[in-house]
């Protein structure tokens, strides 16, 4: 076997989300809503408690009206905003333009942090020839958020879900990714930090590579493997 291609999770793997506490105030300075500031830690955990920050904590408890739609929620962007809109609803707000503004937020350039390995890595991959993809379980184009990043320019494709209304672990949104970048799958290597959704591109012949979901500053060095691997 010889890895000619690999294809990269976004969230978790690529790039970590910003914390709840910082996403909230972001969206309180934008919109000039003032909140005391024990009040912005509280509600800033319910937040997180709510699984209301897409890429964040998953809900410790999913609202009846809002189960169904959890499992389906990154096949389109309606019923991703729909549910992580709803979600925040569960966490009574001092401004109703707050739930959208949260959402948006979570969208932008400025609420992501590429691991500190990912522009290494990639560049390698790229330097050695190899073919690079991203495919990921998501509501929004990520691609404006790689390209502030500088990371858009070393990646060949992207597979997003919402775009082709198929969820990882579904084999067929690996097959797409997999003839994107022109290869069998066999020859292919993914790497993501969610081992029953990224690891599904094992039952394609894909290679896998997992790697932990933490915080940038925690993680230096978790996609430097995916060189070891690669041709």
């Amino acid at each position: 076997m010889t890895i000619k291609g690999v294809l990269f999770d976004f969230s978790g793997t690529l790039a970590r989300i910003e914390s709840p506490e910082t996403w909230l105030r972001a969206v309180l300075d934008e919109t000039g809503t003032r909140v005391a500031e024990e009040e912005i830690v509280r509600l800033a955990a319910e937040l997180s408690r709510a699984g209301a920050l897409p890429g964040g904590s998953s809900p410790a408890h999913l609202p009846p009206g809002l189960a169904a739609l959890w499992d389906i929620r990154d096949r389109s962007a309606d019923r991703h905003r729909e549910l992580y809109t709803g979600l925040a609803r569960q966490v009574p707000l001092p401004d109703d333009a707050l739930y959208d503004a949260l959402y948006e937020r979570h969208m932008t350039p400025a609420a992501w942090a590429p691991y500190p390995d990912a522009a290494e890595v990639l560049g390698e991959l790229r330097r050695r020839g190899l073919r690079v993809g991203v495919v990921s379980n998501i509501g929004w184009d990520l691609r404006p958020v790689l390209r502030a990043h500088g990371l858009d320019r070393l990646v060949d494709r992207y597979v997003l879900s919402y775009e082709h209304g198929i969820q990882k672990p579904d084999p067929r949104l690996f097959e797409i990714a997999c003839g994107e970048l022109g290869l069998d799958p066999a020859d292919v290597l993914m790497v993501g930090d969610d081992r029953e959704a990224d690891g599904g591109a094992t039952a394609l012949g894909c290679t896998y590579l997992p790697v932990d979901h933490l915080p940038v500053h925690e993680r230096p060095d978790g996609l430097r493997p995916a060189l070891s691997l690669a041709g």
